[in-house]
């Protein structure tokens, strides 16, 4: 179990002339979280205003990020990395609005080219449609007396226009496709005319401007599109030497801006006089000396006050001013806990004054995991998968997914060869029964049972026999201590939960505040667990009453304790809850189930594999190769469920019976100012 890292508040006192310096210095130093001001909160200050160069260095950003988009610039575009001042000395001199005039031009030539092609479909989609009347186009307009219209219709128009005088030109119309149609008649029929082809669902088809014959006008328009298209492929090409002349350019520009922005804003967030500026931040209490002598020599005319370091009481916090009550989050773990700190934020971030639970999900979620799959056959591909996930990948949730596939794979792999002994379903040791196969009988290799006996648990049969094969998922001996073995760890498992609220509640309130507000749960805890341990006694294992009294007085006893000093805090709930214990412990019996669950799938796939198919087949070439990969399919099967049952289950023992006891989140995740550089390098990267 481990706290947040301890924190300081540190007070920043400097002359305005030198704020930007002092700006410089809080990234620089790379360990200040900063306090945001308040109005009204120190009497004759107020909040600052943004830097000068703040909205010009914005204006650029989005000019720049405008650009990447239409270039197609994205985080993934290998880029190279430019120097801080080369970059700052580009921008300076306006490179970015040279290099937006550059990209604007071509993407006008773009767009106009892109109209003009879909100008040209539009009309080539008329022209076909026309070309089925052969009708020249000039034909359509220029009447003084007559109106025309043409367009596609779903059925023959000569009946719906029987009794008006028109002439009517048509391509053939089918049933199916329907067909195209012409239509001249006189101008003050022409309501009465598109009424009645509304009928026959008349869609109009725009006539080009053009003269001739419709085939030839659609053949010059084809020609149109091709040389256009020609065009567009071209501009294309041109964007292509836009991105890659300037994607360095464009991608160390938006970093750098970024960070101006960033920096010119600050002083919106801070204390600010005529003359002078005030900064509030908290940084880890080991690094707050060191940071109040880089400041004060880093900015002239700046003096650095540690203000004080919080404890963990709840008092210090109702004590401070509001805008200092809430004290940032520095997750305290090594490089392994570390990676485990992505499931505790899924549900929160640790407050200041509680455990970070990190560490414990660093231990069980993994050990949980590899109980459940406890094979060394499934093991092996889960350690390669995750140690090859954790080298290749950045993405958080994809190295939080690696990380319980490693971990939980070497605990899968530790049960599957020292506790259950089995590999692929079938355990290392033991004959074949016919329905259940062993490797030691299958490979013929009878020295295995020399090698496990030491290591592997053993039973003693009904016979007096002594077997050596390890833990059996679905064995009538094993199932009863496999349950049991769940129970007992869920019962330490909620134990230890209780024990950390209590120890969260000692470092807020002190021991006798967290004994009165939790300290009845842990009795009340143990109470049940010892009546309901003599109930098991007496209704499962027989026993005599009087052989169990003893834990049944002092459950009984440790339980009535715990009601009472849960009555005042908890009210009824103290004893509605009580039921819920014991569905918590039960709940791990879980454990055993899915292990047994994946257990008996492997014994029937493998029975399937090799006696159904390999041994009815015949034991030929091609019952091996077919056993052999029905073989990999299904366990392969078994692997992927194994993925989602063990991992999402462990995970659930940790969120909903763990967590929930002890940890109530809501804190603010430390954030330093700092300036982290990917596409541009600063002169100390340098040196």
């Amino acid at each position: 179990m481990s706290l947040p890292e301890s924190m300081s508040r540190i007070v920043i006192v400097g002359t305005k002339s030198h704020m930007d310096e002092a700006i410089d210095a809080l990234f620089s130093v790379g360990a200040v979280h900063l306090i945001d001001h308040t109005v009204d909160a120190d009497e004759g200050f107020t909040l600052g205003t943004s830097r000068p160069y703040a909205a010009k260095a914005s204006e650029r950003l989005l000019k720049v990020r405008a650009m990447e988009k239409d270039l197609g610039i994205t985080k993934r575009t290998p880029t190279a990395p430019i120097s801080e001042s080369e970059i700052k000395s580009k921008i300076s001199s306006n490179s970015v609005e040279l290099v937006e005039d550059e990209v604007i031009s071509v993407l006008d030539k773009k767009n106009d080219l892109n109209q003009r092609i879909t100008e040209l479909n539009a009309t080539k989609k008329s022209l076909e449609q026309l070309s089925k009347l052969d009708i020249d186009l000039d034909l359509y307009s220029g009447y003084k007396s007559i109106f025309s219209t043409v367009g596609t219709v779903t059925s023959d128009p000569a009946s719906v226009l029987a009794d008006i005088p028109c002439e009517i030109y048509n391509s053939g119309i089918s049933k199916k496709e329907g067909g195209v149609v012409a239509v001249f008649a006189k101008k003050e029929d022409r309501e009465k005319v598109l009424s009645a082809l509304s009928d026959c669902e008349f869609s109009e088809i725009s006539v080009p401007d053009e003269t001739g014959k419709p085939s030839a006008a659609l053949a010059k328009t084809e020609h149109d599109l091709a040389a256009t298209q020609a065009e567009l492929a071209k501009v294309d090409e041109e964007l292509n030497k836009l991105l890659e002349k300037h994607k360095d350019f464009l991608k160390a520009s938006e970093e750098e801006l970024s960070i101006e922005a960033q920096k010119g804003e600050i002083p919106v967030r801070i204390a600010s006089s005529d003359y002078t500026f005030v900064i509030d931040g908290w940084v880890p209490t080991k690094k707050a000396e060191a940071v109040k002598i880089d400041i004060e020599a880093k900015v002239e005319g700046t003096y650095v006050e540690i203000q004080e370091t919080r404890g963990r009481t709840m008092k210090e916090v109702e004590e401070a001013e509001d805008r200092f009550k809430e004290v940032p989050t520095k997750f305290n773990n090594g490089r392994i806990v570390k990676e485990f700190q992505y499931p505790t934020k899924l549900m929160s971030v640790p407050r200041y004054q509680e455990i970070d639970p990190s560490i414990l999900i660093a231990i069980f979620l993994p050990l949980f995991f590899g109980m459940m799959i406890g094979d060394v056959g499934y093991a092996i591909p889960f350690i390669i998968l995750g140690a090859y996930g954790l080298k290749v990948t950045h993405h958080k949730d994809w190295r939080a997914i690696a990380t319980v596939l490693f971990f939980g794979g070497i605990w899968a792999f530790i049960f599957g060869l020292f506790f259950y002994g089995e590999c692929l379903g079938m355990h290392f040791i033991g004959e074949n029964t016919g329905v259940e196969y062993t490797w030691e009988a299958l490979l013929g290799l009878h020295n295995l049972p020399d090698l496990f006996q030491g290591i592997l648990p053993s039973v003693v049969l009904d016979n007096g026999e002594v077997e050596y094969g390890g833990v059996h998922k679905l064995g009538a001996d094993w199932i009863g201590f496999q349950l049991k073995l769940s129970v007992y760890i869920g019962i330490c498992h909620l134990l230890l939960a209780y024990c950390c609220a209590v120890y969260n509640k000692t470092i807020q309130h002190g021991f006798a505040h967290a004994f009165k507000e939790k300290g009845g749960w842990v009795l009340s805890f143990i109470g049940m667990v010892l009546i309901c341990y003599a109930l098991a006694m007496i209704l499962i294992e027989g026993q005599a009453f009087d052989a169990v009294l003893i834990p049944l007085a002092i459950g009984a006893v440790l339980l009535v304790i715990g009601i009472i000093l849960n009555l005042p805090e908890e009210g009824m709930q103290a004893v509605m809850e009580l039921p819920g214990i014991v569905g918590g412990i039960l709940s791990y019996t879980r454990i055993a189930a899915i292990g047994m669950s994946k257990a008996g799938m492997a014994l029937a796939f493998n029975y399937i594999c090799i006696g159904m198919i390999y041994g009815g087949l015949g034991e030929g070439p091609i019952a091996l190769v077919v056993a052999f990969a029905l073989f990999a399919f299904l366990h392969l099967m078994i692997w992927t469920l194994g993925i989602l049952s063990a991992g999402l289950h462990s995970l659930r023992l940790q969120f909903v019976e763990l967590m929930v006891k002890f940890f109530d989140g809501g804190g603010v995740e430390y954030e330093p100012l700092k300036i982290k550089r990917v596409k541009t390098t600063s002169s100390k990267d340098k040196a």
